[in-house]
């Protein structure tokens, strides 16, 4: 869906970057998975700079970098009607998407599953916590290739809500 107009390389790249947001949000999920795969470890390099920024915000924030990011990226590229369109778009699919990791991460929490990720789990909590992670790294990943191919990344329920929210 290129329909908004062109967009240039530097849009392009720009457009990627919030997609490190739910992929942060998503590695608690994906911790089990990497201990018994260590070669899952490779996706987690890209990650590094960010994962440093995300760190020192936290200890910054006491332990409220996601939330400041969310607000961040919402009121200053969402809502900013001078930014492109295409930049825009996918900063707001980025955030659907960590919002969902996020939802998952305090409904876990309240029950009380998420407190020992480390420890050896259940078979059903291991299947739940690989389906979120590699669904939200597959979603980033292919919203990422498909950003910098200069196209609108096409997921069912996640772009209509993302075009919604940037209509203009």
């Amino acid at each position: 869906m290129t329909w908004r107009g062109s967009t240039t390389v530097k849009d392009r790249i720009v457009s990627c970057l919030p997609y490190a947001f739910p992929m942060i949000e998503a590695l608690p999920f994906g911790l089990p998975l990497v201990l018994q795969f260590p070669v899952l470890g490779a996706i987690l390099i890209p990650l590094m700079p960010f994962l440093q920024v995300y760190g020192l915000l936290n200890s910054l924030l006491g332990g409220y970098a996601g939330f400041a990011i969310f607000f961040a990226l919402y009121l200053l590229v969402v809502r900013n009607t001078g930014i492109n369109h295409f930049i825009r778009f996918n900063t707001m699919n980025a955030l659907i998407i960590g919002i969902a990791a996020s939802l998952i991460t305090t409904v876990l929490q309240l029950l009380g599953l998420l407190n020992n990720i480390g420890a050896s789990l259940p078979l059903p909590l291991l299947i739940i916590f690989g389906v979120v992670f590699l669904g939200v790294m597959a979603s980033s990943i292919y919203s990422i290739v498909v950003a910098l191919m200069g196209k609108y990344a096409e997921i069912p329920v996640l772009s209509e809500a993302s075009y919604s929210q940037t209509r203009y």
